[in-house]
């Protein structure tokens, strides 16, 4: 076992008091032989360990920030969320902490067991619905008397923002978060034993001027099988060396020779005024930039890549690809 080290002059007093008296050495001796007894609470078992603690909230800051995306372009206002604290305590005691009327969201997350709890304050679900419903983001805290059009909004939002969630966990283990329970009484729902261990993830969020919690509740029992990937070894191995499905590859280039992209082959440029697209007739002649002699350029994707010339193919205008263009856009030639 380490010990302190001790200066010289601790030393010399140490001695000192030895010497005069002042401390016993018996006593020393036997204060030391002492079996040292730590607390430990049964009620509030800790099944994590800082490294997996540490792992759980990397993982949901990354989901803060998709979350800070998704309500920005849904609220259209100004929205910040943020993990202020990841701790693991027991179920009865979240419950304890939270209001005795809140936005309660369940979710299962397949392949895994059990569900995971969004818990969400009134107040900052009020503004997110008055900005749905075209207010300013003003939050009325009357959660007791939902109405069925205020509980179908708010439900659908949540739904839609926890789909999100399935990107947070990729490193980790593919979920399919679905849906199953809203509730704004916290004692009518019982996921768990009242001693079984959550971790709870705590984004602080910011509606406009609105601020609140929204609380994650995450089983012991959902985290079970995963726990040996929650882990920084884990974390950091290259992405390179993962297991990958048999045919991946193969499916991902197949995907990629389907998609479809814009090939345009542009005769030329030109600028008018509004007066002059105005005027526009059948029979007028714009001049282009261009000559008859000049190369057309192709362009796959808005971007240019081909030079080309113009001619016709069984009475079809078509074009004869020339060359590469060099030193255009996203040019890996």
């Amino acid at each position: 076992m380490a010990g302190e080290i001790l200066s010289q002059n601790e030393i010399d007093a140490l001695l000192s008091a030895l010497s005069t008296g002042e401390m016993d050495a018996d006593e020393l001796k036997k204060e030391e032989e002492e079996k040292k007894v730590k607390v430990y609470d049964f009620k509030r078992a800790l099944r994590f360990s800082k490294d997996q603690i540490r792992s759980l909230t990397r993982m949901h800051d990354n989901f803060a920030r998709i979350l800070t995306t998704f309500f920005a372009a849904q609220l259209r206002t100004y929205v910040q969320v943020e993990v202020v604290s990841t701790d693991q305590i027991p179920y009865e005691e979240f419950i304890r902490s939270i209001p005795n009327r809140t936005i309660l969201n369940v979710f299962e997350v397949p392949p895994l067991d059990g569900r995971i709890l969004m818990e969400v304050n009134p107040n900052v679900a009020y503004a997110m619905l008055d900005r749905l419903l075209g207010g300013r983001g003003e939050s009325v805290n009357k959660v007791e008397n939902l109405t069925e059009i205020e509980t179908r909004i708010m439900s659908s939002m949540f739904d839609h923002a926890f789909e999100n969630y399935r990107e947070a966990w990729v490193n980790i283990v593919e979920i399919d978060p679905v849906a199953t329970d809203f509730e704004v009484n916290p004692q009518f729902l019982q996921m768990v034993s009242p001693n079984e261990t959550v971790v709870v993830i705590s984004l602080n969020t910011t509606i406009g001027e609105t601020t609140g919690m929204i609380n994650i509740c995450i089983p012991h029992v959902v985290l079970e099988p995963i726990i040996p990937k929650l882990s920084v070894h884990y974390w950091m191995q290259n992405p390179d060396k993962k297991e990958r499905s048999p045919g991946e590859a193969e499916n991902l280039d197949k995907r990629i020779k389907k998609a479809s992209l814009p090939v345009i082959a542009e005769l030329g440029q030109t600028s008018i005024t509004i007066e002059e697209f105005l005027l526009i007739s059948e029979g007028d002649i714009m001049s282009l930039n261009t000559t008859v002699g000049d190369a057309l350029t192709i362009k796959v994707g808005n971007v240019p890549k081909f030079s080309a010339q113009p001619g016709r193919v069984n009475r079809k205008l078509a074009v004869q690809v020339l060359d590469y263009v060099k030193g255009g856009e996203d040019d890996d030639e």
